[in-house]
């Protein structure tokens, strides 16, 4: 099996220069890597550092990336998607493959995250280190769940069935792409199982820099599950719940500010996508005119 390492990457460098290190200590080494990036700022002085590594270029847009990455990949059976700010534990990659070749019916894979910096201020370089190190899993290594999705930061996609379907990253959902995760796993998902892997263990940094305003993000957090919804790939039960909670959540931001976010601009972008709805004009790429 043939597997690449596929990132899409804006505007952080020295981060992903940490992500390309770390790779070099998997136990089984990609046969490519990938790096999707959209300006040469975005990979300063990381094809002198990592000869092995491949660069290609793309209009901005996680979706676009992405899709390019799927393109340059046509001689891999398997895409592993990384954020350009996840650390993978030393045998990610090998537990992939081998989950893969022991359950043919899976279409996609999600690691085990064990700390997530997206969901506060975010988590450094040394100190994702740290976590990775101190991690000891005592079960089953190749022990799987069944999956909703797969989660952006960690997954990866069996390109057979992704093909035959014809199935893309959606491009309607722009920039930092709001739960294009769920979509296109989702989409996948209906040919094969998704499943989340106890051994396949990594840290997300949630690195916040190169993020979407906060006006924007909340507007794809209210419009994009709708329009999922729609679509067929995210289930209205799971819809109208995620929006409601990112207006109630920003709210409470709004009264009880937390440092790493946008005081105001996320609700203030909820609220119009809101309003976007009940005039029936919300769509994802709405954001672009933000």
């Amino acid at each position: 099996m043939r597997i690449a390492i596929g990132i899409a990457t804006r505007g952080r460098a020295a981060i992903l220069g940490e992500v390309l290190a770390e790779l070099r200590l998997q136990s089984r080494a990609p046969d490519r890597i990938i790096i999707c990036h959209v300006t040469a700022d975005d990979v300063t002085g990381l094809a002198d550092r990592f000869p092995a590594v491949e660069f290609l270029q793309s209009p901005a847009g996680l979706p676009r990336q992405r899709n390019a990455i799927l393109d340059a990949a046509a001689d891999c059976d398997a895409v592993l998607f990384l954020d350009d700010d996840f650390l993978p534990a030393p045998d990610y990659l090998a537990v992939t493959e081998r989950v893969l070749d022991l359950h043919p019916d899976c279409v996609v894979t999600t690691g085990t995250v064990i700390a997530d910096g997206a969901k506060g201020p975010g988590i450094e370089v040394p100190e994702g280190r740290a976590i990775l190190a101190d991690d000891r899993h005592e079960g089953d290594a190749l022990a799987v769940t069944p999956h909703f999705n797969g989660y952006g930061c960690n997954m990866a996609f069996r390109l057979a069935p992704l093909r035959a379907h014809g199935i893309r990253v959606d491009e309607q959902l722009p920039l930092y792409a709001w739960y294009e995760d769920i979509d296109v796993t989702r989409a996948l998902g209906r040919h094969g199982s998704i499943l989340r892997l106890a051994g396949a263990r990594g840290v997300h940094l949630g690195t916040k820099s190169g993020r979407v305003a906060g006006n924007r993000l909340g507007y794809s957090q209210v419009a994009n599950p709708i329009y999922l919804a729609r679509k067929g790939t995210f289930p209205w039960s799971h819809a109208l719940p995620s929006a409601a909670r990112h207006i109630a959540m920003n709210a409470l931001r709004s009264l009880a500010p937390e440092p790493h976010v946008d005081r105001f601009g996320r609700l203030k972008g909820n609220l119009l996508a809101l309003w976007d709805l009940l005039r029936g004009r919300a769509h994802p790429m709405r954001i672009m005119d933000l």
